[in-house]
């Protein structure tokens, strides 16, 4: 194990060795500086998702196949090197070892419904319903967690809802060549915050990266099933589109999402998805032409203001996570 201080007398110990480095629960800044910035460029990352998926020439189950089998080598040889090394299951950990493959299997479930989803409707739409843990991860918070807002975040939760009621409200246009997009982007919206729910809990006992690995390793042979299962073209044409898909959305936006993860309240990581469809908007506009109108701006503008007070807004505590330096009892 890292060289750490030792714990007082009063601290039990018990190392749940799944890592290297044991988790906490205590008191810590709900929502540090570097975490906050993390999120926000996880979510920056995260959203040019759906245009890799657009360019990739393979079918869209398996391009979510290849992030992320192309992703976990280079997650898994990152692990070792680091100071907190992935260890093989022993005795004990069964519960949290559970919880990583389930977490694999609900991200392997989200990638391939919404890669389905991605090329069934807009852009925007794809990244809004997509990322519907924005509502239901903080709705874990504060019935599960007890993670409950303050003033300040509530108004944010808020001005939140109402900014992506108007981004969903317009795009969507009650168009029926959608509707089947939309549904799968919806499904994979509520995989997405079953994922972050247990990824939250094995983040109290493992650090940000071989967490990602492990749980990235367990999503690749759902995901090569499913799209075998489909019929789909697996194996590409051309490689650039998805070492992209690769690096970018698993690598550095689940990444920093994960490190977040440990840090942030549910509130704050909910709310910090809506980065990801102002961004995918912007790309719909720019690329495909996805047209922008007033309450497009207005939407975008309120997420904007939300972020900013859910920010200020923080100043509760949440459970300190395996990052951290000192050692008690998990």
């Amino acid at each position: 194990m890292p060289v750490s201080a030792p714990p007082r007398k009063s601290e039990r110990v018990e190392s749940d060795g799944l890592s290297d480095r044991s988790g906490t629960i205590g008191a810590a800044p709900a929502a540090p500086p570097l975490a906050f910035i993390a999120v926000i460029l996880a979510n920056v990352a995260l959203a040019f998702g759906p245009l890799l998926v657009r360019l990739a020439d393979t079918g869209p189950v398996a391009s979510a196949f290849w992030r992320i089998t192309l992703a976990a080598p280079v997650l898994a040889l990152i692990a070792l090197l680091g100071p907190a090394r992935p260890r093989a299951p022993g005795r004990g950990q069964r519960t949290l070892w559970l919880v990583l493959l389930v977490s694999g299997v609900a991200f392997a479930g989200d990638l391939g419904t919404w890669h389905i989803g991605i090329r069934q409707t807009t852009m925007a739409n794809a990244t809004l319903f997509g990322n519907s843990a924005t509502f239901i991860f903080p709705l874990y918070g504060f019935l599960v967690a007890r993670a409950w807002p303050s003033r300040t975040q509530g108004i944010a939760l808020l001005l939140a809802a109402v900014g992506a009621g108007l981004l969903m409200g317009r795009s969507y246009q009650v168009d029926p060549r959608h509707l089947v997009g939309d549904l799968l982007c919806v499904l994979a919206g509520l995989l997405y915050a079953g994922y972050f729910i247990l990824m939250s809990r094995v983040r109290v006992a493992m650090p940000p990266v071989p967490a990602l690995a492990w749980s990235t390793t367990a999503s690749i042979v759902p995901l090569f099933v499913f799209a075998t299962l489909l019929g789909e073209r697996v194996w590409p044409g051309h490689w650039s589109a998805l070492i992209l898909l690769a690096l970018g959305s698993q690598i550095i936006g689940q990444g920093l999402m994960i490190y977040a993860l440990g840090l942030l309240s549910p509130l704050v990581v909910g709310l910090a998805l809506l980065v990801q469809p102002m961004v995918a908007t912007a790309i719909g506009w720019l690329v495909y032409g996805e047209t922008l109108a007033l309450p497009d701006l207005i939407g975008v503008a309120m997420v904007a203001v939300a972020l900013v007070l859910v920010r200020r807004g923080s100043g509760k505590t949440v459970a300190k996570p395996a990052d951290m330096d000192d050692e008690r009892r998990i």
